[in-house]
């Protein structure tokens, strides 16, 4: 287990203003489903999962938005999508997806993808500034 918490379903906008940065607890994740069932459980799992994996990065990061949707319907295949979109402060925004058989291996191939691509953006934008 790990010492990061979960990212946040809102924060309030008197908190935003007052707050050039955040951190892990304040950063909103916004989860939307289209076509698939998601239980309350699957989307705490989902802010944790990102609270571990971009946690490192809180600073950086206005917002998270994660679409997980069924793209054939019910006629079955590799159907699962999982895109997840990162709001960087100072960068341009990051968006990675992934398609799969499974939605738990949608959401993680993404959630993968989704932390390399912000580290390679962070770093960018640190090794211009040395």
């Amino acid at each position: 287990m790990s010492n990061r918490t979960s990212f946040v379903r809102r924060v309030p906008k008197a908190a935003k203003r007052t707050a050039r940065r955040t951190s892990a607890p304040q950063v909103p994740a916004s989860i939307r489903v289209f076509g698939v069932d998601l239980s309350q459980e699957e989307r705490a799992q989902i802010r944790h999962d990102l609270g571990v994996k971009l946690g490192k990065y809180e600073t950086s990061i206005e917002r998270v938005s994660v679409r997980v949707l069924d793209v054939n319907g019910p006629r079955g295949g590799v159907d699962k999508l999982c895109r997840i979109k990162v709001v960087l402060s100072g960068l341009p925004s990051v968006v990675f997806e992934n398609q799969a058989l499974s939605l738990k291996t949608a959401i993680h191939g993404a959630l993968s993808g989704t932390e390399r691509a912000v580290r390679r953006s962070v770093q960018r934008r640190d090794t211009k500034l040395i």
